[in-house]
């Protein structure tokens, strides 16, 4: 039902849920300073507990996640995720452990956090794990900090470059200037794969290292990985694995098999935690021999019967989050790997795989595909195969959102004008593919026979189409700022 609701401020009738003038709680005003004192009374919203409920419920239902619909995000592996995960993560004895308390009663949770790294080393291949980053981009900080103290402790100071490739996550250049780095962009081919021309030229001895993704972000494995190690190794850099991808590799290639001596994984894409919105995320790095006693405390040992924590070793980059991270997000991991068992972990890899080159040869002759060839988790087009009337990528995800999916990636990589990345995941069956293809195929011949649907869509949503430059430069995100836009 497509409905105004109200912003709870809006909710003014006189009835109360909750009066916190009848909480017994002290407050000592005399300690607050006059200048932060405040000036008019509080305005807080009047409502009672039944519409309170009524206000949220109706919000929620505007929301659209991977239990609403299909969400074929492309890059951000926006999967299912089984509720026995859920489930595990909440269970008391988990949830009201402090990590402050005597290790001697965190014995439990302790124990988890080993296995989960000893987990990842055997999937990914690496030696040791740290689970403390809290997401994808502060795993990607956290283990460029690693590849620095390791050439700071060489006393090579004059490496202070990252190679980037020009098809990256946006993530990396960033994360790279924010650890000090300067970066140098080498070019892909038209396969999107490294140009290693571009990456010979770019290689010297201020070269700290270089960031990958693989499959790359146009979906392709990049099939000279050991020549591109092995240049990197002898011009003394390091190779960084960007594990945004790695839904497509379970059980099928290790990471450190490829030559890389750092990665991060986004454990909330690859080993389930809903992480829309802006978190919860971890971001878990691993490392090979070279970096292993580098890795940031606190980090977790056993002796044999006892789990330790261990802090303030030696060689450590030192502490980079709280504690040990986002700790229920590793349980829900920890949960969903034992689940599959190495038996069918590689089944993820396998599906996954399979339902992005279903969606390729079902769309291929209405939308124009980049790379004829089989790709692996996600497939690219560049808009439309056929386009008379100059319909853009935006039109088109407007107008999927007109019948109920959530649209894919557009405009990434940037390297493809009308980018339209679609990532299908191993979860969806085939009947939802065919119901989305089915869709893709009646947008890609409206706009060829009715293009003013994709230019106003869309039309059945909560909010048409806003202009989004307008939005982005002079965002509105206050209740005030609302009331002023409308009078």
């Amino acid at each position: 039902m497509n409905k105004y609701t109200k912003s709870i401020f809006e909710y003014n009738n006189g009835q109360v849920g909750y009066d916190l003038q009848n909480n017994k709680i002290d407050y000592d005003v005399q300690r607050i300073i006059n200048n932060q004192k405040r000036e008019k009374e509080l305005t807080l919203p009047s409502a009672s507990e039944l519409e309170v409920i009524r206000h949220y419920t109706n919000l929620s239902q505007k929301n659209f996640g991977v239990e609403s619909g299909f969400y074929p995000l492309g890059s951000c592996t926006m999967k299912y995720n089984p509720k026995i995960n859920e489930l595990v993560s909440s269970f008391e004895n988990f949830a009201t452990s402090h990590p402050l308390l005597n290790e001697k009663y965190n014995q439990g949770s302790l124990k988890i956090y080993y296995d989960v790294c000893n987990l990842l080393c055997n999937i990914t291949g690496m030696k040791a794990f740290s689970l403390n980053p809290y997401a994808g981009a502060h795993g990607e900080l956290v283990g460029l900090m690693l590849i620095k103290q390791y050439h700071m402790n060489k006393k090579d100071y004059k490496r202070n470059k990252i190679i980037i490739p020009d098809s990256a996550h946006g993530t990396n250049p960033a994360s790279a200037s924010v650890c000090g780095f300067d970066t140098i962009k080498i070019t892909s081919n038209e396969d999107g794969r490294i140009n290693l021309d571009s990456l010979k030229k770019a290689l010297n001895d201020e070269i700290a290292g270089i960031m990958l993704t693989n499959p790359n972000t146009m979906g392709m494995f990049e099939k000279d990985i050991l020549e591109i190690s092995k240049l990197v190794h002898q011009a003394g850099g390091l190779l960084y694995y960007d594990g945004a991808n790695l839904n497509a590799l379970l059980g099928k290639v290790k990471p450190a098999d490829m030559g890389f001596d750092v990665m991060h994984i986004n454990i909330h894409k690859t080993f389930s935690t809903p992480h829309g919105g802006g978190g919860p995320g971890s971001g878990p790095v691993g490392v090979n021999d070279k970096l292993v006693d580098l890795l940031p405390d606190p980090k977790v040992s056993f002796d044999g019967k006892k789990y330790h924590a261990i802090e303030n070793s030696k060689k450590s980059i030192g502490r980079i989050s709280t504690f040990y991270g986002n700790f229920a997000v590793n349980i829900k991991a920890y949960a969903y790997i034992l689940s599959l068992g190495q038996e069918y972990l590689g089944s993820v890899a396998n599906m996954a795989v399979l339902n992005a080159n279903y969606i390729k040869e079902s769309l291929k002759d209405y939308y124009d595909l980049v790379i004829n060839e089989a790709c692996k988790h996600e497939v690219v087009f560049n808009g439309l195969k056929t386009n008379p009337n100059n319909i853009k990528t935006l039109d088109i995800s407007k107008k999927l959102l007109d019948y109920g999916y959530h649209a894919p990636t557009i405009y990434f990589p940037l390297i493809i004008e009308q980018a339209l990345m679609i990532e299908p995941t191993e979860t969806e069956s085939k009947a939802t593919l065919d119901e989305f293809i089915s869709v893709m195929i009646r947008i890609a011949k409206e706009a060829i026979d009715n293009p003013d649907l994709l230019l106003n869509a869309p039309q059945n949503t909560y909010i048409k189409r806003i202009d989004e430059v307008s939005a982005a430069r002079h965002p509105i995100l206050k209740y005030k700022d609302i009331k002023d836009a409308k009078g």
